[in-house]
């Protein structure tokens, strides 16, 4: 692998990123806006839904629209021919997919940041220490892996990129119902044991109160790292096999 090529590859998916008014609202306005909206109307202690409450679900919520991103991207760039093209390149596949799982991390960071920052503003006071958002970042890492590998699947399927945004709620919708700050009854809770947004989030919620050592934590990041190494082996293997056409 040629880490010039990775970085010019993650560089280019960035700024795509960017200049895609879709992809650009769903993965850094939105997340902002809800963040807001979310904080400053619904913010009631009465309920539970306090900001410090909602932040860890809306991290996850955010990270969840990158099936989405990495599902419609792959589809567009084998619907415009650039995947041929790479493919007659120097690049090769690993650096293609390498370049993306990257590039959608680090997206997943930012949006770590900006919906901590706004939820700072309105309210949210974490009490972790420098260890507790090492493991944040860590959770967000492998949250985001998974999410990658699920769009690869979504893309593998999608013959458009129309019919890949339709199909990504196939796997958003469950996640984001039974594993972001949606409040969860007794049924729900058993959905939710399958869900890997729902171990993202409840490590994030005790990660944000310095509790490390929480077993909640520990599996949550088993449970995460077991999954995201599954899916995106699956999701890599599905579309060089059958997407990359």
């Amino acid at each position: 692998m040629d880490a010039q090529r990775i970085r010019v590859l993650v560089k280019n998916n960035i700024i795509k990123l960017i200049r895609t008014p879709a992809n650009l609202f769903m993965n850094i306005l939105f997340p902002a806006v809800l963040t807001l909206v979310f904080g400053i109307s619904f913010n009631d202690p009465e309920t539970g839904m306090t900001i410090s409450f909602t932040t860890p679900g809306l991290i996850s919520y955010a990270i969840i629209f990158i099936i989405m991103t990495v599902a419609m991207s792959f589809t567009e760039d084998r619907e415009s021919g650039i995947l041929k093209r790479i493919n007659t390149t120097q690049t090769t596949s690993s650096e293609f997919m390498g370049s993306h799982i990257i590039s959608n991390m680090i997206t997943s960071f930012i949006q770590v940041i900006i919906v901590v920052g706004l939820a700072l503003l309105i309210g949210f006071r974490p009490t972790g220490n420098l260890w507790s958002y090492v493991l944040v970042f860590i959770i967000i890492g492998l949250f985001a892996l998974i999410a990658v590998g699920l769009g690869l699947i979504v893309a593998t399927i999608a013959k458009s990129p129309g019919a890949a945004s339709g199909i990504s709620f196939i796997f958003i919708l469950p996640m984001m119902f039974f594993g972001t700050f949606m409040p969860l009854n007794s049924t729900t809770e058993i959905i939710a044991k399958f869900m890997p947004s729902a171990y993202a989030t409840n490590a994030l919620e005790v990660l944000f109160t310095g509790d490390n050592l929480n077993p909640v934590v520990l599996s949550g990041i088993l449970f995460l790292s077991i999954t995201s190494i599954i899916i995106v082996l699956i999701g890599v293997l599905l579309f060089n096999k059958l997407g990359n056409k």
